[in-house]
């Protein structure tokens, strides 16, 4: 996995981060892995710079202040791997709702079989979900059922947050245009990567609600994601929506 980065924003992740780096740095030895932490108060931050010496030219830290939302965690992070030429670079949650053995199989969607964007999918086979009471399930089903039929975008899951993206389309995405913070981030970054004609492939994954640690998830989360799905559609179809 050479020129391959996985991104990880935190925050209060203290009771997942030091597994999370031992589980994703073991898949290669070539692999890299940033943390980007919005200066959590519980000490992940701390953890972190902890296994900088031992990971040493694998394993980095950007800490920003205070908590500034997902979607800007991502952006900070798909800055800095560009910056520096990474080829591949991944996007993943820090409480092992994604399973850090399903990253080859993501990778090879893109090295191997022709993905600009590779997505772990919770809903291309199915309902691939454990542990998540059913209103949750329910909730995240028919949101990305909503999406697709708002953006007609051919995804089954459309906010999920597990993906590979190859650099040549982040490149193409201007990141100071992303409008979304929260989970509307996710949606964000597929539509404007269907617009540019992407090749965007869903690999089956089964997710894993975390068993450590506290949900981030809100009602301004949600509003989000609801109203502005449709206002970027809308933008889209009158020419108003920056690439």
């Amino acid at each position: 996995m050479k020129n391959t980065v996985i991104i990880i924003p935190t925050y209060n992740e203290i009771d997942n981060i030091q597994l999370m780096i031992d589980a994703v740095l073991s898949q290669s030895d070539d692999l890299h892995l940033l943390i980007v932490d919005d200066n959590s108060p519980d000490g992940t931050g701390q953890v972190v710079k902890n296994n900088l010496a031992n990971y040493s030219g694998r394993l980095f830290l950007e800490e920003r202040e205070g908590k500034q939302g997902l979607g800007t965690a991502y952006i900070h992070g798909f800055k800095w791997a560009l910056y520096r030429d990474y080829e591949f670079i991944f996007e993943m949650d820090a409480d092992f709702s994604h399973n850090p053995n399903d990253i080859p199989v993501l990778y090879k969607a893109c090295k191997n079989e022709g993905a600009d964007l590779a997505i772990g999918s919770r809903y291309v086979r199915g309902v691939n979900v454990v542990n998540w009471p059913m209103s949750r399930v329910l909730l995240s089903y028919f949101a990305s059922k909503y999406v697709r039929f708002i953006t007609r975008m051919s995804i089954h899951d459309t906010t999920a947050g597990f993906k590979c993206y190859k650099a040549s389309l982040l490149s193409k995405i201007n990141l100071d245009k992303i409008k979304f913070v929260g989970y509307a981030f996710q949606i964000e970054m597929k539509f404007k990567a269907f617009l540019l004609k992407a090749n965007i492939m869903e690999v089956p994954v089964i997710f894993t609600d975390r068993s450590r640690g506290q949900s981030k998830m809100s009602g301004g989360i949600i509003h989000e994601a609801v109203t502005g799905v449709f206002i970027m559609k809308i933008k889209s179809l009158i020419g108003k929506l920056e690439l």
